[in-house]
């Protein structure tokens, strides 16, 4: 392709330019606008400077990407409020034997997690909870983060659904879901185990000085994951549980004061205690705080709970006799009785349909998964299984689609207009142009050159417009080859710009998201410096692109 007009080159690149600077540094102080303004201003001043038309600009826009990738959004959402992450942390836990099996625990669930719920999502779930484990068990928590962010992009290669690039080659190739899985599946698992081999060998001394000891790790784990992953728990009818768990644990304290008092013989005495807390929590829970201060007035009063010293009774107060003769007293136990009985039916009620509702959610995410790996359309497989789940919710769907990203689909619009712009200065066709005799596919040194064109320009310009810039002319050039070098082609380009991720901080987001989170953390904060990410992200970066290139595989 010849280079267009020189105006239309210089402002098209001018474009681009500025699209890059934010999008690679949103926060730059001449204009720290963002990246997803940064894609909007990249894509609106390609038109401005009529680089492309409007009606070109609206084209390249890719819906079926924004579909696909809004539908995973949705799921994830949903599978959070299902207790999927909470789940994935408790094997965090289960026969631990400290920090290096710990480490190991880390790579396989972030790399398996990410895979099928995309690397960001699983690196926003999980960097607090292993901050957590790290801290209560006086681990450092260095390694670990380093774990968690290489492994989640490492692990997200193999799948189209896995991250955004992988998006992008899914369905610009036409690449089956299967396909791809088993295309990627054999780099991805050697290159999770060489990573958190390369990790051990870093600090090995660092988490040998640590005592391994199994029961820290899991009681660290339970208390997390009761305290901290269940706030992604939401009830499927009220999404709150603060009232159940009231209602449990009032139960459980009256179960064990009744106990008490049985053990020590006085059965009688027991079932009055019982009656009495029965009747209180009735009044706790319909208001009626005049029947309690009428029933336990701070009068001088007998122990009657002995030694607990909770629960007294007037003797003196004629308006309690009175109030129990009458047979308002006996009423109000009836009353609370009931209403304790309703309370043990609507417990066990409340757990079915908790347990209801999370088997739907992975019924209907299983459902999907099989849906893509049947080559059915990925975006609408993904649109089907987000709608099925909000109509099973059965409320109102906006809490749940405001926590969808649209800042990211909106960065994805905006970047599909820049890139489509700056692809028709004719720049980058004369650059592959200059490179494509030294990159064919068919050749060693053509994939190690092609690999280190794409390794560069993934932590320069970033992995998805990286893939959107060459994909299209790797993809021909391998095609003069042959249809199978055109698929696998594809895939290079998959593993490629995805492990290109873990050179550097900057290199992918869900660096960014770990790095983040960890220095933002209010009780677990750490700051996971460039140079620390460098140090181990560099070499582990160029082993691990090597050895998958040499295990890729077109089925």
């Amino acid at each position: 392709m010849a280079l267009a007009p020189t105006v239309k080159v210089v402002l098209g690149s001018m474009a681009f330019g500025i699209f890059w600077v934010l999008a690679v540094f949103p926060a730059v102080p001449f204009l720290p606008i963002g990246r997803t303004a940064g894609s909007l201003l990249g894509a609106i001043l390609m038109v401005v400077f009529r680089v492309i038309s409007p009606e070109e600009a609206y084209a390249a826009i890719d819906l079926p990407i924004l579909g696909l990738l809004f539908g995973t959004m949705v799921v994830s959402v949903f599978l959070e409020r299902a207790d999927m992450f909470k789940h994935l942390g408790k094997f965090l836990s289960w026969k631990s034997r400290g920090g290096k099996d710990l480490l190991v625990r880390i790579c396989l669930i972030s790399a398996i997690s990410s895979a099928l719920f995309t690397n960001d999502t699983c690196c926003v779930v999980l960097t607090e909870f292993i901050l957590k484990i790290a801290r209560q068990n006086n681990l450092p928590p260095q390694p670990f983060l380093l774990a968690l962010a290489s492994s989640a992009n490492i692990g997200s290669s193999m799948t189209p659904i896995g991250n955004p690039q992988n998006l992008v080659i899914a369905v610009q190739s036409n690449i089956s879901f299967g396909k791809f899985l088993l295309g990627i599946l054999p780099a991805m698992f050697v290159g999770i185990f060489v990573n958190a081999g390369i990790l051990l060998m870093y600090y090995w001394k660092l988490l040998s000085n640590e005592k391994d000891v199994e029961v820290a790790v899991a009681a660290a784990a339970d208390v997390i994951a009761e305290k901290d992953v269940n706030l992604h728990r939401f009830h499927p009818a009220t999404m709150s549980h603060v009232t159940l768990m009231s209602s449990q644990d009032w139960s459980s304290a009256a179960d064990s004061i009744v106990l008490c008092s049985s053990t020590n013989g006085d059965l009688g005495h027991a079932e009055t205690l019982r009656n009495r807390i029965t009747w209180s929590e009735a009044d706790m829970h319909s208001g009626s705080s005049d029947k309690v201060e009428s029933t336990m007035a701070p009068n001088p009063a007998k122990d009657l709970a002995g030694e607990h010293g909770v629960f007294t009774r007037n003797e003196d107060d004629r308006s309690a006799r009175k109030y129990a003769r009458s047979g308002s007293w006996m009423k109000g136990m009836k009353d609370g009785f009931s209403f304790h009985l309703s309370e043990e039916k609507e417990v066990p009620m409340e757990r079915w349909k908790v347990l209801l509702w999370n088997g739907c959610v992975y019924l209907v995410t299983i459902g999907m998964l099989v849906s893509l790996l049947m080559g059915v359309n990925m975006s609408w497989s993904a649109i089907t299984a987000a709608l099925a789940l909000i109509v099973l919710d059965f409320k109102d769907a906006r809490p749940c689609l405001e926590k969808v990203s649209y800042s990211l689909l909106i960065f994805f619009c905006g970047m599909f207009i820049t890139v489509d712009g700056f692809n028709k200065t004719g720049i980058p066709s004369n650059l592959w142009d200059f490179m494509e005799p030294y990159a064919r596919i068919d050749s060693a040194t053509g994939t190690a050159v092609l690999a280190v064109v794409i390794l560069f320009l993934s932590n320069v310009a970033s992995n998805v417009p990286t893939v959107l810039l060459l994909g299209a002319r790797v993809a021909a050039s391998a095609a003069e080859i042959s249809p199978a070098e055109e698929t696998k082609a594809w895939l290079v380009l998959a593993w490629v710009s995805t492990v290109a991720g873990n050179l550097s901080l900057l290199g992918s987001a869900a660096n960014l998201i770990v790095c983040e989170q960890a220095r933002r953390s209010q009780s677990f904060g750490y700051n996971l410096s460039f140079l620390t990410h460098l140090r181990f992200g560099f070499p582990s970066t160029i082993i691990i692109t090597a050895i998958g290139l040499l295990l890729i595989r077109n089925y």
